[in-house]
């Protein structure tokens, strides 16, 4: 038998403190994301379908684990495309939520940015397509922003909340993943999520590690919530959402910037 001291984290080492049972909300919650499959894929707005179903949307760098972390969530190995060269995939897909043939939600997976070996003309396009998508999309009711703690919000990343901060002031949800936070100890962890904190300008923020499940349960919860909370709005002001153009022209909208 390992001794005591054999157990317990080497100084230094990374260190994820194993996640808690997930509780019966929780659980229904990762049920629920569980019934996730693919809806569609578009490389331009207008070839989005128009949904009358919440939507929240999963944005990042591209290597910031955010396929993973879908796939993780819906507890799917192959749900989500995770490329071996991050920043390949140009394209919006969209993933369909609910039990029994029916659609209560979808996720939508966009593309990643700032790292793609591609031509700058094509990352500012990308960049073009998920800013009108933001600041557009009409039955939108949350974002998820996936950031590698390591290396903390980048430039890219606080435009994009830019982007967003609109649409916030006006109630739109969103919550930043700090993910692979199994390679952090303990106190950098915590550092971690106080410099996100006041980084995130309204948005909550919580450490995820898809390797250790940690926040798993959590970030569900919070995905379930935020449907749940946006039914109610759309049932209070008739099952419609906001009166927003769904399908602007893709050089309508504020513009992400360039390459950092």
């Amino acid at each position: 038998m390992a001794s005591t001291a054999d157990s317990q984290p080497r100084p230094g080492k990374p260190f994820a403190k194993p996640s808690a049972l997930p509780t019966p909300a929780e659980r229904d919650a990762l049920g629920w994301l569980h019934t996730a499959r693919f809806l569609t894929t578009a490389a331009q707005l207008v070839h989005l379908p128009e949904l009358d179903v919440p939507e929240i949307a999963f944005v990042g760098r591209s290597n910031a684990g955010k396929s993973t972390a879908i796939n993780t969530l819906t507890q799917q190995n192959q749900l989500a495309y995770a490329s071996k060269k991050p920043g390949r995939t140009q394209h919006i897909n969209l993933f369909s939520v609910g039990r029994q043939g029916t659609q209560d939600a979808v996720l939508a997976d966009l593309p990643g940015y700032g790292y793609a070996a591609v031509p700058l003309a094509d990352k500012q396009r990308w960049q073009r397509v998920m800013a009108n998508y933001l600041v557009s999309r009409r039955n939108l009711a949350a974002v998820v922003m996936l950031c590698d703690p390591r290396h903390g919000l980048k430039e890219l990343d606080e435009a994009l909340l830019e982007v967003i901060r609109p649409r916030v002031e006006d109630g739109l949800q969103f919550r930043i993943l700090l993910t692979k936070a199994d390679k952090l100890t303990r106190s950098e962890q915590a550092k971690a999520l106080q410099i996100a904190r006041l980084q995130a300008g309204g948005g909550s923020v919580q450490m995820f590690s898809a390797l250790k499940r940690q926040g798993v349960g959590e970030a569900a919860l919070w995905l379930r919530q935020q449907v749940e909370a946006t039914q109610q709005d759309m049932a209070d002001d008739g099952g419609t959402a906001d009166d927003g153009d769904n399908h602007p022209a893709d050089d309508g909208a504020e513009d992400l910037p360039g390459e950092d």
